[in-house]
């Protein structure tokens, strides 16, 4: 069977389309090589002819001339443009190229007689044959050769009567057969091996293609490492997990002691290949300097040793704690939004209750006081109620789609009133700056939707900023592209990459007690009225000094609508 058919790939990738080339450039050397021969024997011969006739050692000047003849037209075919393959008869190249070799060969028997015998040159148009054309050119070719043979020791019998050329012909003409065949089987076996090699080395290369690309798409890092602690191989993966800054991670080779927050990882694979103990999971800390601790879940492999120590390998899987927690949470929560779901459902029926009693509370009821509390009542359970819905609409789509109804704000009124509120319930109007817009900027936008993302992206701003003045602050202005935008910035430390690319997937999380909804509910409440919620390190004036910050942007699409609609929009509960 051949390798091919053992491959992922098959023969179907590996045919004549990949091969023809690499055929073709081996043929031309073979070629060129018999054609190289042709002419350095032609060149010999003339060289010997000329020789003999200048030391007077014969005196046929045709001898000369033919040798002369041959040299040339073995040059003419070595300098063609493009080599000819042989065919399976006696075609115009097998004449233009063997038939000319046994011509001038046996010329040059007939006019030097039988002081010098030229019977081993025939050795070569058979070689010829043999292996650049097919078995039965070969064969033809050592019939040919055979018969010449016989012609000429025939023609010596007439003259001498001796029995010795048939003799001769008879065992060079069977010593031509043999090498004829022997030739052609061993040509044919090096190709084939030379075909199976090229297959398998193409099925090799695309296979290490595909494994390069799986690596490089894994979401593990993969490091392999060597008994001196020298990292040989690091996917995109492990280099982001290694990476201590902003500055990209040099080119392997590297070693992991280069690095000090490299250490817990350049120690255990130091007693791997040690052998204390069985390291094969391992919870390790990968140290950032100025950004805290990574931890990783490390998995070891060794490789087998073929020659010696030095080729055994280590290879180092390595798994974001953090990730795999945050899978875990999405599991266990995922089961747990289901039953959401489902007591949202219980909730209704209830909640519609309470409010039909509180209506007709409110019919029976005449003072102001009292009416006050049904009124309260009354706007809570609306308030309730759609949350409800937002719950439920996220647990059945995931997103939030153009269900809400349209309702236009006034964006600098609405952002006032919530940060007052905000502040007021959090105390923390001393570190709290609000700065709108210039201009009145009507937006769509829920109002509760607008409070609910505000006062989640504000309590993530309190939670990680400084006690200073200024380092809440909160910003409203008209983009030049037409929109509206919304910021929230603080003075709080960089995020970590890895925490930064996942902010607003639900239930991931940088904080153990935190269930990771509270920005995927952003996305989703911005996104339903065709807004777009990010994240970007922005620079803000704080305490008189340009500071670097984490801010969260909100891009909100303003409308034209009247001031009385507006009006009657911010006072709708």
């Amino acid at each position: 069977m051949r390798d091919s058919e053992h491959s992922w790939f098959g023969p179907s990738l590996l045919d004549e389309r990949l091969e023809a080339p690499e055929e073709q450039q081996e043929f031309k050397r073979l070629w060129l090589g018999f054609m190289t021969a042709r002419a350095t024997l032609a060149l010999v011969l003339l060289l010997l002819q000329g020789s003999l006739y200048l030391l007077g050692q014969h005196n046929s000047a045709w001898l000369v001339l033919l040798c002369l003849g041959y040299f040339g037209a073995t040059l003419m075919v070595r300098v063609a443009p493009q080599p000819r393959r042989l065919g399976q008869t006696f075609d115009r190249f097998w004449l233009a190229s063997i038939g000319v070799d046994l011509l001038v060969f046996t010329l040059l028997q007939l006019l030097h007689g039988s002081s010098i015998n030229y019977t081993p040159l025939y050795a070569l148009p058979v070689l010829q044959a043999a292996v650049l054309g097919s078995l039965i050119l070969a064969m033809g070719t050592a019939a040919s050769i055979t018969l010449l043979l016989l012609v000429y020791g025939a023609w010596l019998y007439q003259r001498t009567e001796e029995v010795a050329p048939f003799i001769q012909a008879a065992l060079t003409g069977a010593g031509s057969f043999v090498v004829a065949f022997l030739a052609h089987q061993l040509s044919a076996r090096l190709a084939a091996e030379q075909q199976r090699a090229r297959r398998s080395q193409h099925a090799m290369r695309i296979q290490q293609q595909v494994n390069d690309l799986v690596i490089d798409a894994l979401t593990d890092g993969i490091l392999v490492v060597d008994v001196r602690g020298t990292v040989h191989a690091a996917n995109p993966a492990a280099r982001q997990m290694l990476q201590a800054d902003e500055r990209p991670l040099r080119h392997t080779p590297f070693n992991l002691a280069d690095e000090p927050g490299w250490q817990a990882l350049a120690e255990l694979a130091f007693q791997v290949f040690t052998g204390r103990g069985d390291f094969q999971h391992a919870d390790v800390g990968v140290e950032h300097l100025g950004q805290g601790s990574l931890r990783l879940r490390v998995r070891t492999r060794m490789t087998t040793a073929h020659w010696g120590e030095s080729e055994i390998l280590c290879v180092m899987f390595l798994q974001d704690l953090r990730e795999m927690e945050a899978r875990l949470r999405t599991e266990k929560l995922a089961s747990m939004g289901r039953m959401s779901a489902a007591v949202a459902h219980e909730i209704r029926n209830p909640l519609a209750a309470i409010a039909q009693a509180n209506a007709l509370l409110e019919e029976e009821l005449k003072d102001p006081q009292q009416l006050r509390l049904t009124q309260m009542v009354r706007q809570n359970a609306q308030r309730l109620d759609r949350i409800v819905d937002d719950v439920l609409n996220i647990s059945r789509a995931g997103k939030l789609t153009a269900s809400f109804e349209p309702r236009v704000l006034e964006l600098n009124q609405s952002v006032q009133r919530i940060v007052q509120d905000w502040s007021q319930q959090t105390g923390s109007a001393s570190r709290l700056g609000l700065h709108l817009a210039s201009a009145p900027l009507a937006v769509n936008f829920d109002p509760e939707h607008l409070r609910r993302v505000l006062v989640n992206l504000l309590d993530n701003a309190r939670r990680h900023a400084s006690a200073q003045a200024g380092a809440i602050q909160v910003h409203v202005r008209a983009d030049p592209s037409g929109q509206a935008l919304l910021a929230v910035w603080s003075d709080g430390p960089p995020m970590d990459p890895s925490v930064e690319q996942h902010l607003f997937e639900p239930f991931f999380s940088s904080e153990s007690r935190s269930s990771g909804l509270g920005l995927y509910i952003c996305r989703e409440l911005c996104e339903g009225h065709g807004a777009a919620i990010g994240y970007h390190r922005a620079r803000r004036i704080a305490r008189d000094t340009l500071m670097d910050g984490n801010e969260f942007f909100i891009a909100l699409r303003r409308t034209a609508a009247s001031p009385a609609a507006v009006a009657r929009n911010d006072s709708a509960p």
